[in-house]
């Protein structure tokens, strides 16, 4: 995630966090292969994951300013904000008659088993009754609620959001504000009198005896688990900007990628999806199929060439000036699976004059779909980045059988670069758990298989309407 930021640095300061959940997700020749056990975990029975954003910080640190600078800047989605405030235990009657003894910023201040139903039932699409607090009275209003709906983010904020594992792990993306106690106490002192109606020498020692005792022993321990530390809080805008940006991307990506790192969609765009649709209607002439194929390919080839290691390279223009640029991976080769990944080979022969290309068959019916027939590689293939062709990736299988054979071979598994033009989500995690350090490029991840094993919606035997032997 999932994954991500794995941190931000800006004095947003560099955290130590786990890295995100992510809630940011067989080169078969043909889409219709069988396996006899496929990934049972399909995008299709997987809810739409929506990205929960903690944020923490001592007392008046600026917590809630900065939701609302994020949510602000998120206009274009749908996102709502929980406070930690809300699930305060209601005090007994004895603890009311004596609330100065109460230390409301223990753990023990809360209801953290509701706040947990809370967050879950909103992560999995449904809405939810957020209690009220009366911060005067010390109890919950029991009558009023605020209902609050699904969203596509959802952000969690509190003193203590941080301190339970069970409501951390919950979390997409932890912000920590970190804030000087004077201009904390400052802003509590303003605060706790204002609206609260509350005197000066209460706010005081209530902030002596409970609240600067519970930040030394809770709340700061509990940075260490923030991914993001945002000093001087909603005042910090480059820090603000800079999430806002992070949460777009996330927000933007297909849930799988947010689960795997190394999947990787091209944009699309209306020609992208305009090409899609006329390769995946049944009744476009041969020519045509092969035309636009052609094109996406291109496009998957020139997105992969992408993910190789490049160096620094100078060169003098025309006008006499030096360009700096980038010079490419010289240790390349491809290999197609036999036979729909051949349909691959020119598409790449286009983008690196005279690479090599090695050929890897695969029988359908052998030992459970894995059933090496034939391969062909470069002698010196340990030596080289490897581009993995095929134009579908259904189950899994055979893109993993190909994957451990060039293994075999000595190629580095972060050195292969697997190219497809779709993919079903069975596939994508069939081999992204199995291989997490390859990267997966494809234009499109499609709904799921079928009980055939074939892509739904898909685009049918790609072999077959490629090189003209289908009926």
């Amino acid at each position: 995630m999932p994954e991500e930021i794995r941190r931000i640095d800006i004095v947003i300061e560099a955290a130590s966090g786990p890295h995100f959940s992510g809630l940011r997700h067989d080169g078969l020749a043909s889409s219709s292969r069988r396996s006899s056990a496929p990934p049972t975990l399909t995008e299709s029975n997987v809810p739409k994951q929506p990205f929960v954003i903690g944020v923490s910080g001592g007392t008046a640190s600026g917590k809630t300013t900065v939701c609302d600078m994020i949510i602000q800047q998120l206009h274009d989605h749908r996102v709502v904000l929980v406070n930690q405030d809300s699930f305060y235990r209601g005090l007994t009657a004895e603890e009311s008659e004596r609330v100065h003894e109460y230390n409301f910023d223990h753990p023990d201040a809360f209801d953290t088993e509701q706040l947990l139903e809370c967050v879950e039932k909103l992560k999995c699409g449904q809405s939810v009754h957020v209690p009220l607090y009366d911060f005067k009275n010390h109890r919950r209003c029991s009558e009023s609620f605020r209902k609050v709906n699904a969203s596509d983010v959802i952000i969690l904020e509190g003193i203590l959001v941080f301190h339970d594992s069970r409501v951390r792990n919950l979390m997409n993306m932890k912000i920590f504000v970190d804030t000087d106690a004077d201009v904390r106490l400052a802003r509590r002192i303003r605060r706790d009198t204002v609206e609260r109606g509350r005197d000066i020498n209460s706010v005081l020692e209530q902030y002596a005896k409970f609240v600067k005792p519970a930040f030394d022993d809770f709340v700061l321990p509990s940075k260490k688990y923030a991914d993001v530390i945002i000093p001087r809080g909603g005042e910090n805008h480059v820090a603000i900007d800079l999430i806002v940006q992070h949460i777009r991307t996330k927000l933007g990506q297909h849930d799988l990628c947010k689960i795997y790192p190394n999947v990787y969609i091209i944009q699309s765009t209306f020609q992208i999806r305009g090409m899609h649709t006329l390769i995946r209607d049944r009744d476009i002439s041969k020519h045509d199929f092969v035309f636009y194929s052609d094109r996406l390919i291109r496009l998957v080839v020139e997105h992969g060439l992408g993910h190789l290691p490049f160096t620094e390279k100078q060169v003098v223009t025309p006008t006499g000036s030096v360009y700096t640029g980038v010079d490419f991976c010289k240790k390349l080769c491809g290999v197609s699976i036999v036979r729909s990944g051949e349909s691959m080979e020119n598409a790449l022969r286009a983008c690196c004059k005279g690479i090599k290309i090695g050929k890897i068959l695969i029988h359908r019916d052998g030992d459970n779909g894995k059933q090496l027939i034939y391969e062909k590689l470069p002698k010196d293939i340990p030596e080289r980045h490897v581009l993995l062709l095929d134009p579908v990736l259904a189950t899994g299988n055979s893109a993993n059988h190909a994957i451990e054979l060039l293994i075999q071979k000595g190629v580095p598994e972060s050195h292969i670069i697997f190219l497809s033009l779709i993919s079903a989500p069975e596939g994508i995690h069939c081999v992204s758990k199995r291989f997490p350090s390859l990267k997966i490029v494809t234009s499109e991840i499609d709904v799921a298989l079928n009980e055939e094993f074939r892509v739904i919606p898909g685009m049918g035997e790609f072999g077959d309407r490629y090189f003209g032997t289908d009926d």
